[in-house]
């Protein structure tokens, strides 16, 4: 921002007065809306699903396959990996859990 060096300055008076009427200029525009911010977030909460719901009338289609032979089961994250994925051949640990 450019700044005029020869305009007149203002007294700490004039800047006092200026600060203030900033503040009831933001105080104002904040409590002209606070209340309608309050109505939608109660209205977004109505629509939420909470964690622990009732679902039992859903139902799940996944096909689930046995662990192959060329797979495993990892003992430190419990999923099923390949043995391409495996540290050594004599412990059941991916190369992540590792």
């Amino acid at each position: 921002m450019a700044t005029d060096y020869d305009a007149s300055r203002k007294t700490e008076e004039e800047q006092k007065e200026e600060s203030l009427e900033a503040r009831r200029l933001t105080s104002g525009a904040h409590d002209k809306t606070s209340g309608k911010v309050d109505e939608d977030e109660t209205e977004l909460a109505e629509s939420y699903e909470l964690p622990g719901a009732d679902l039992s009338h859903e139902s799940l289609d996944i096909e689930v396959t046995p662990r192959q032979a060329d797979e495993f089961t990892c003992t430190g994250c419990f999923l099923v990996q390949h043995e391409s994925r495996r540290t050594s051949s004599d412990v059941d640990l991916c190369i992540d859990c590792a």
